[in-house]
């Protein structure tokens, strides 16, 4: 093993063993080299004559650039975009966003959270929580109904079993807590570690839970680890900040877990992606909570990820990081949000208001939706991939299917006036399917 990984891991077994336990293989092996990227970051402070150590092009000490592309990305100077970025991130973007998640979550008060390593959207920051804890076999606890990808991650890459618990309650009224505490419970006393991962906003039912919901879903985790068994948990805010109801919980759950215990490692996943809609830049960030407030521990698990990011992507793009922070800083920035968030939410009120009509309920039952971009519906008698594909080539309307009896809507992309519209061809559909 590298000495560097050798002496993080030092750093971590010393302070937490829990934390050190509940690395993955890889996780253990994990560390920042002190390579060329650090001979660099010394000569860019110290080479006042020469620095012949960076591998990119300049000329008259200015990064080298082709006017056919700089002409496009005005007001901003190419040295801030073109170089690469650093495999941790922007500093200016980290400390800026951590500054946002302490804003977005006052619960967090004063209690001290590793600084966000920037990830190439949250997708990535998905596959560096599976890299970092999950070993073949690991055990991973996620509803039902989830966001496909997951599989891909954590099954295809890293061999993980997922065990899945019902999200819902048979009448689809709510979030099924019962269903959560019994399959933790269950893999807890069959496991020395378990992960899980907490979705809220939910993809694919845009649900979040309510403060009482959110408060009992933490209760089940700690309880679990101050009995013995190594909890990861994820916090997968993909879609933090939409939440378009009074009694839905705004903080991330990430603020309950984070520091609860010393058997639990709260990570928190998400980024400007969803929130800023800008999808394309993929900029995201992993952070970390953990017991004990240990500032050389959380500073290891940063050099851990950014391992990671070093040995598969090298960094995010320094463009989307740089227009992020300007964003950030805009005194409008807020504003701009709100006028946004405004719009998705009078979606997803109007849906709410179309679906009161009774002549849907003999069709398809309703997922509590609450936030996010998305609903769901369950269907009753037809099925959902069929409907999926008699709606797109009969009435020239898109929806995602689901299994056999899912269908989901993303409002997110729906003009209002669309909403009635859509539900009208929906039923269409399943009649037409009901007839034969």
């Amino acid at each position: 093993m590298n000495p560097i990984a050798q002496e993080l891991n030092k750093t971590i077994n010393g302070s937490n063993p829990y934390i050190f336990e509940m690395l993955s293989d890889m996780g253990k092996e994990l560390f920042f080299p002190k390579g060329i990227l650090s001979q660099s970051a010394e000569a860019k402070q110290k080479a006042d004559k020469i620095n012949a150590t960076i591998g990119i092009a300049k000329e008259g000490n200015k990064v080298l650039s082709l006017s056919s592309i700089t002409k496009y990305i005005q007001g901003i100077e190419p040295d801030n975009y073109l170089p690469y970025a650093p495999s941790f991130g922007i500093p200016e973007l980290r400390k800026k966003w951590k500054e946002s998640l302490y804003k977005k979550n006052p619960s967090l008060g004063s209690r001290q959270i590793s600084l966000p390593v920037v990830t190439s959207g949250i997708t990535h920051g998905v596959s560096i929580l599976s890299d970092m804890w999950i070993n073949p076999d690991d055990v991973i606890v996620l509803p039902d109904m989830m966001w496909g990808n997951y599989n891909m991650t954590f099954c295809v890459r890293n061999k993980a079993r997922i065990i899945n618990y019902k999200a819902y309650d048979e009448k689809l009224t709510r979030f099924n807590l019962e269903s959560f505490e019994k399959v933790i419970q269950e893999q807890a006393e069959k496991n020395d570690k378990i992960i899980t991962v907490l979705n809220f906003p939910h993809n694919p039912t845009g649900y979040s839970l309510s403060l009482s919901e959110a408060d009992q879903v933490a209760k089940i985790l700690i309880d679990v680890a101050q009995k013995g068994t190594n909890v990861v948990a994820a916090c997968d805010d993909a879609y933090f900040g939409l939440f378009f109801e009074e009694q839905t919980s705004k903080e991330s759950i990430f603020t309950k877990l984070a520091g609860a215990d010393k058997r639990i490692v709260a990570v928190k996943l998400d980024g400007a992606t969803k929130e800023d809609y800008v999808w394309g830049f993929r900029t995201g960030f992993i952070t970390y909570g953990v017991a004990g407030n240990d500032a050389d521990t959380l500073l290891a698990l940063e050099k851990k990820s950014a391992g990671c990011i070093r040995g598969n992507i090298s960094n995010a793009s320094h463009l989307s990081q740089t227009i992020l922070l300007k964003s950030m800083a805009d005194e409008n920035y807020e504003v701009y949000k709100k006028e946004k968030f405004e719009l998705l939410k009078n979606r997803a009120l109007k849906m709410k208001a179309v679906l009161k009509n009774p002549k849907f309920n003999t069709a398809f039952d309703v997922y509590p939706f609450n936030s996010g971009y998305f609903m769901c519906i369950r269907l009753k008698d037809v099925d959902a991939e069929e409907l999926r594909l008699h709606l797109l080539e009969n009435y020239g309307t898109g929806l995602i299917s689901i299994g056999k009896e899912n269908i989901r809507v993303a409002f997110s992309c729906l003009e209002e006036s669309d909403v009635e519209i859509l539900f009208d061809i929906i039923l269409s559909g399943i009649n037409d399917l009901r007839k034969g």
